[in-house]
């Protein structure tokens, strides 16, 4: 199971990115993906998560109306769509794989990919 974040940088308040995290070795359908994130000095924390097998989706309440997920299935590839980007949205973003999470507990969540720094800044 391996997972590959990227498409972090740096953006200006208001601002969008998408990132990705492509998954190898899994079939998406058997497992969910989350993305957390990860500010200095700060604990790690879920962010958002889809379910492969049925689409259903969860979003921290900070990121609600703003980020959406969802996945490509011929890329094996799981989006996050980061509209009206805030400062405090600043952190390390990492995606991860579970068979059976509690949405974005990440205790629930076995593979984890290397973060994608996203930094949002004037």
């Amino acid at each position: 199971v391996q997972l590959q974040a990227s498409g972090g940088g740096l953006v200006q308040p208001g601002g969008s990115l998408r990132l990705s995290c492509a998954v190898s070795g899994f079939t998406l359908d058997d497992y969910a993906i989350g993305w957390f994130h990860q500010a200095p000095g700060k604990e790690r924390e879920g962010v958002s998560c889809i379910s492969g097998s049925d689409g259903s989706t969860y979003y921290a309440d900070s990121v609600k109306g703003r980020f959406t997920i969802f996945i490509d299935n011929a890329k094996n590839t799981v989006y996050l769509q980061m509209n009206s980007l805030k400062p405090e949205d600043t952190a390390v973003y990492y995606c991860a794989a579970g068979i059976s999470p509690t949405w974005i507990d990440p205790v629930g969540y076995d593979s984890w990919g290397q973060g994608t720094q996203v930094t949002v800044s004037s």
